[in-house]
């Protein structure tokens, strides 16, 4: 049987795709860093270095299974919560890949974010712990992974090594993203490897679309 064409859009190091089997996975990851340590943690995948939704676009009917985490920062609660000047207007992307996978993609997908300091503009599917997931499939079942403690504050070397250990992820870069001199952000940005396991394995391979 031949194995299911998953799309991986917005990949960072791949967190959610880390605990994926079975399957041939393309990423789309615009940071060329992130990207580079992502390729060395996954070395199996196809790595596309540019824009993901101009990827999705052109080549969304080639694929069965598509995941999404477009970025966060602009949806967090944290915008609010800062002491810095960072108010910025909401990246739409977000709501045009639910629109987008909703009414043209013929596969299985999942989208996912933060909770946000607003309310949704597009009920979600499904809340898990700090997560929002948009799917065309119900997410029952589905259970958190607890967090480290202080989880949010994290912000050296030690706490990004932490990081490293809950995640299972390990590299020796220090990846600084969007002007933000915090190394563990990249991290924080990640979908635990077993919540994307029991999410992909519930959308992806236990269901075929409708």
């Amino acid at each position: 049987m031949k194995n299911k064409e998953v799309l991986n859009l917005f990949a960072g190091l791949g967190g959610n795709r880390k605990k994926w089997d079975g399957v041939n996975v393309t990423s789309v990851e615009k940071n060329e860093k992130v990207a580079a340590i992502y390729q060395k943690l996954h070395p199996n995948d196809k790595v596309i270095i540019g824009d993901a939704m101009a990827y999705l676009k052109n080549n969304f009917e080639k694929f069965d299974f598509i995941w999404a985490s477009p970025s966060c920062q602009t949806h967090s609660r944290m915008m609010k919560a800062t002491r810095h000047k960072v108010a910025d207007f909401p990246n739409m992307n977000l709501y045009q890949l639910v629109i987008f996978l909703g009414n043209f993609f013929n596969g299985n997908w999942v989208v996912e974010n933060v909770v946000p300091y607003y309310k949704p503009l597009i009920e979600p599917t499904v809340r898990i712990g700090r997560h929002l997931f948009w799917s065309n499939k119900e997410l029952f079942g589905i259970e958190d992974v607890k967090r480290p403690s202080g989880f949010i504050n994290k912000s050296n070397l030690a706490g990004k090594k932490e990081m490293m250990d809950w995640l299972g992820i390990h590299f020796d870069e220090k990846i600084y993203i969007r002007g933000n001199h915090c190394p563990v952000q990249v991290l924080r940005n990640c979908v635990h490897p077993d919540l994307g396991k029991q999410i992909f394995e519930k959308v992806c391979i236990n269901q075929t679309a409708d």
